[in-house]
């Protein structure tokens, strides 16, 4: 594979500059590429508009009446409401036209209107303003839109302006049809960050509307408070496929577990102003350690843009004649070799000191966070690219020639007796597909020095060609090859001569006898949703009644609650023509995702990437990449329940009836998650452990992969999607009840959410005790419609 295919993305790299005069151009726009720039930004509205906004306001209140109380206590009557309507643009309003260059050019909204006011006039002039800019950048045949992210601060009051801010929000939405809207935000809630500048419409709001009952508190610093904002703006949206975030990073980023959330956000775009960077030894702008690390695993996703704020102007846009130098500018104009844009070079040097992508990442690309239903591998033959996929692991089949070497090593070493009566091992792979597990136990057999007599069973027609093929070319016809689905199969046999025997019509008999090594790779992304319970179940009655051994020898279901706002937004859109969609679990290669429920941990500094955003960074890590940090958070996943083989408690019935019972693979499980950090919950995650032979195993669970299967690529995790998101408040719990349900013609599976807080409840006694009390609780969720069939 070249080099080129295993690079990282490359950057986009955008300039904004809040006062921006120019109108720009083609070759304005040009100027910036040549500079190395590849987007611009550009205000919808000049200062001209802005003028006559306040103008028309302030001739407004100053003809209009004090607000008064009803009776009822409240300022929002009619008498108090008196609309301010703001007319269309004039020429002098806007310097944006349409033109060819507003491909490469990001529309910026004026920034000093106050969407969030609690005073309803103000809040209905910014809608106003809002909807005027973004119909005409739409006009003009702007893609994208910035939009500054809510004020949430209004003297006592917090956020209680938001919705008016998120149904503004939703109404640009459908006037503006075809841009991307981001909404700039940043990382925190930092009142310190919401100043009011000569202008600003948000201190025009009337004491009326301001006063609350509230004492006065001095407003804190909230790290999860933009979040919150934005989980409430785009959950009025209806979590629009358009709707995207711009994430201000600042000079000090907030921690791990705020980071997470981001990343598992649809951030678009990265801002950087100068504050962002640090000066190195040579006084050049560089950025922390945690900056880079925070950009190199935001890239991992949907790759943001990168825009640098305010960090100088356009390169060389002097000679435009756009802008004549001042002689205190010319005076301080850089020497020849200076650098003119340093910002910049240093995040093209960035760019370039990514960490490549590993083999495992490498193969995922295109795959993160792409729902596929799981496999119905007993009622639909499978494709051989399919199969080929799967054969491309680097370990899950190294890891089966090791189980069965071992298994083979230990059945020697302790002398067991075979079924076969010339000494051979007998060994079955089961739905053995292309036949990787047969090549695999073959070399194993030469490996541990044991004779086999090898059987591979396949039901796919298709498959069989080509394992008859393989047994021509490359096994030397040494594979007893069989077409059979594995649960109708007798077992091995063979032919025993008519002269031997009391046969009828002098025909041979056929005398079976049974395996004592099953092999099988039937197990899921949940281990047991692609039903190998089921199917080792029809052949468990042959193996070695005393001795025999299964590999898998068992496996585990493991599952833990997520926030995925970009899988919810996605299976909504396929709610449209399929109505199941939210009840049905997909196999996805998890990337914009947060876990809920975590616990601190400690790792050193050589340790693996965090496990909070499930990247698959760990396994190459060049020293380029920024040091990870030490403390962090691991997600608490929890076994939800497991399956053995050979069954001890396999019915009888299971193995004479023409129609089993299957209720002994059943199963259910309550288990609880404590969540200290609030979010959203939008489904469960879901992986799978199994014991192949002795100390070997596989793992796709994060906590134990590294350690069980590292770089193994053969299973994404699987999602247990939730109709409707269940906000979960910091230092809560989510219940999840979960079952796994058959009617012996199909196995589905049913979930449930729950969330507990806790109160500090005093019973008759005047005793107190917490009391847990439910405050959210989802539907019972069903995947029966498409249940896998048996």
């Amino acid at each position: 594979m070249a080099d080129s295919e295993w690079s990282p993305p490359t950057f986009t790299v955008g300039q904004h500059e809040s006062e921006r005069k120019i109108r720009i151009t083609n070759e304005i726009s040009q100027l910036a590429h040549d500079g190395g720039y590849d987007m611009l930004t550009t205000p919808v509205t000049t200062p001209h508009f802005q003028s006559r906004v306040l103008s028309l306001l302030s001739s407004h209140l100053s003809s209009s009446r004090q607000p008064v109380q009803d009776p009822t206590g409240t300022f929002f009557t009619s008498r108090n409401t008196s609309p301010l309507k703001i007319p269309s643009f004039t020429t002098a309003d806007t310097n944006l036209r349409p033109d060819g260059a507003n491909s490469h050019v990001v529309a910026v909204s004026s920034r000093w209107i106050d969407l969030c006011s609690p005073d309803p006039l103000i809040a209905d002039i910014s809608r106003q303003v809002l909807l005027l800019e973004l119909a005409y950048a739409a006009f003009c045949g702007a893609h994208y839109a910035l939009i500054h992210g809510p004020r949430l601060h209004h003297g006592n009051l917090h956020g209680d302006g938001l919705i008016y801010y998120a149904r503004a929000i939703q109404e640009v939405l459908n006037t503006a049809p075809y841009i991307r809207v981001n909404i700039w935000l940043p990382v925190v809630d930092s009142p310190e960050l919401e100043t009011n500048e000569m202008g600003d419409l948000s201190p025009f709001a009337r004491r009326e509307y301001l006063d609350n009952s509230q004492p006065e508190v001095s407003p804190k610093l909230d790290i999860f408070g933009t979040w919150d904002a934005w989980n409430i703006i785009r959950k009025v949206c209806k979590y629009h496929t358009r709707l995207v975030v711009a994430l201000s990073l600042p000079r000090q980023l907030p921690p791990s577990t705020v980071q997470s959330r981001w990343l598992s956000e649809p951030v678009r775009i990265i801002t950087l102003a100068s504050a962002s960077f640090v000066k190195n030894q040579k006084s050049f702008p560089v950025l922390s350690k945690a900056h880079q690390s925070y950009i190199f695993r935001a890239m991992r996703g949907v790759p943001p843009w990168i825009f640098l704020c305010d960090v100088g102007p356009i390169p060389g846009i002097e000679k435009m004649g756009n802008h004549a130098p001042t002689p205190a500018e010319a005076a301080r104009s850089p020497k020849k070799k200076e650098d003119i844009v340093p910002h910049l070079s240093y995040i093209r040097n960035l760019e370039q000191k990514q960490p490549h992508w590993t083999r495992v990442e490498n193969f995922t690309l295109g795959y993160q966070d792409y729902l596929q239903a799981p496999l119905q591998p007993l009622t639909v033959n499978l494709e051989s690219v399919t199969y080929e996929v799967f054969e491309t692991d680097p370990v899950k089949y190294e890891w089966y020639e090791r189980a069965i070497a071992k298994a083979l090593k230990d059945w020697a070493l302790e002398k067991k007796p075979t079924s076969n009566p010339d000494g051979r091992v007998v060994l079955a792979v089961v739905g053995a597909g292309r036949g990787p597990l047969v090549s695999r136990a073959i070399r194993a057999s030469v490996e541990a020095g044991v004779d086999i007599k090898l059987w591979a069973l396949e039901k796919n027609q298709n498959a069989f060609v080509h394992l008859q093929r393989q047994n021509e070319a490359v096994w030397g016809e040494s594979v007893t090859l069989v077409h059979s689905d594995m649960r109708s199969w007798k077992g091995p046999g063979r032919e025993i001569p008519a002269q031997d025997v009391a046969a009828e019509n002098g025909k041979p008999s056929m005398v079976h006898y049974p395996v004592d090594i099953i092999v099988s790779e039937l197990l899921g992304s949940f281990g047991d949703n692609e039903l190998s319970p089921e199917c080792l179940d029809g052949v468990d009655h042959l193996l070695n009644p005393v001795h025999g051994i299964s590999i898998p020898t068992s496996y585990s279901s493991h599952i833990t609650p997520i926030s995925a706002p970009r899988l919810y937004a996605d299976i909504q859109n396929q709610t449209i023509s399929n109505p199941a969609a939210p009840e049905t679990p997909y196999v996805v290669m998890l990337q914009a995702f947060d876990y809920l429920s975590t616990a601190p941990s400690i790792r050193s500094s050589s340790g693996s990437a965090s496990t909070s955003t499930a990247t698959l960074t760990s396994s190459s890590t060049p020293s380029t990449t920024p040091p990870p940090i030490k403390e962090v958070d691991t997600p608490i996943i929890k076994t939800a329940w497991s399956f053995s083989h050979p069954n001890p408690n396999l019915p009888e019935e299971s193995m004479s009836s023409s129609r089993p019972s299957n209720s002994h693979n059943t199963r259910q499980t309550r288990l609880t998650f404590p969540c200290s950090v609030g979010g959203t919950c939008h489904g469960l995650g879901g992986y799978f452990e199994t014991v192949l032979y002795g100390d070997v195993e596989l793992s796709t669970n994060p906590l134990t992969m590294d350690a069980k299967s590292k770089d193994m690529i053969s299973w994404f995790p699987i999602y247990f999607p939730l109709k409707s998101p269940i906000y979960v408040s910091e230092n809560s719990d989510i219940v999840l009840t979960m079952f796994r349900q058959t009617d012996d013609r199909k196995v589905w599976y049913e979930w449930m959410v729950e969330v507990f807080m806790y109160r500090n409840a005093t019973d008759m006694r005047g005793g107190g005790q917490s009391k847990r009390i439910r405050v959210a609780m989802s539907d019972i969720h069903s995947s029966i419609r498409d249940g896998c069939l048996m």
